[in-house]
């Protein structure tokens, strides 16, 4: 069986760390679930080390020295899956606003044929739940500025739930992913949508978070908005 693995970036998740690892080791499908903490100072990384002695074979942990961004975390995580021979590899949050259960549809979804597929809050509507109107527009209108400037035809361009088959990453030049934030979301789809690859939305709903705090800010916002322009830019001047 081509192997798989979930890649969960953390920073202070200790509310959610025990629960979201317990609820993918407990789907029918065997996933592997990689832990990339950075330094989290509320114990996070001592609990995985804890539940690694009762899953040790499929649960991993990489520690980095302190908190450098969504985007460089996933990188290493992808250049880690690869190393170890992962053909599927996974972007998922800690915090449950992507349930685990819907990994097993975008396996499904890159075994029968796409090279990516994105966990879609918009594809069939806006499937939504506890976040304030604000967060909803802003979010759905991102997608829609980035279609205007990128032409992907992408429902739901800033989503961090998303599986990639291992040609994906081995196509992209990962070092030169510089993004952290929503950008890095866009970007990943945008070099995946560049290099011709097959793009597939399936349909979630997604759910804040109910436990710790979310990462989002003002800055990351910036990076989304002006990032789409930087990156579109380097594609008409081939320099992406």
């Amino acid at each position: 069986m081509s192997q798989g693995i979930v890649i969960i970036p953390t920073y202070n998740e200790i509310e959610n760390i025990e629960s979201i690892v317990r609820a993918v080791f407990a789907l029918s499908t065997p996933f592997h679930v990689l832990i990339v903490d950075d330094n989290s100072p509320d114990g996070t990384a001592q609990k995985v080390v804890e539940l690694q002695r009762e899953f040790p074979e499929r649960l991993h942990l990489e520690n980095r020295a302190k908190k450098s961004g969504l985007g460089t975390a996933y990188v290493h995580g992808f250049k880690w899956a690869l190393q170890n021979n992962f053909d599927y590899i996974f972007e998922m949050d800690a915090d449950f606003s992507h349930n685990p259960k819907d990994l097993e549809r975008l396996h499904e979804a890159c075994v029968n044929g796409a090279d990516m597929a994105i966990g879609s809050r918009y594809v069939t509507g806006v499937n939504v739940v506890n976040w304030p109107l604000n967060r909803v527009l802003m979010s759905y209108f991102a997608s829609v500025y980035v279609d205007f400037i990128m032409g992907m035809k992408i429902h739901d361009a800033t989503a961090g739930f998303v599986c990639y088959k291992r040609n994906v990453l081995e196509t992209i030049n990962l070092d030169k992913i510089k993004f952290i934030g929503y950008a890095f979301q866009i970007e990943m789809k945008y070099r995946t949508f560049v290099n011709k690859l097959k793009i597939v939305e399936v349909p979630i709903i997604f759910t804040d978070r109910t436990k710790g705090q979310s990462k989002m800010s003002n800055a990351i916002i910036k990076e989304a908005i002006f990032g789409v322009i930087t990156l579109r830019l380097k594609k008409i001047f081939n320099t992406l």
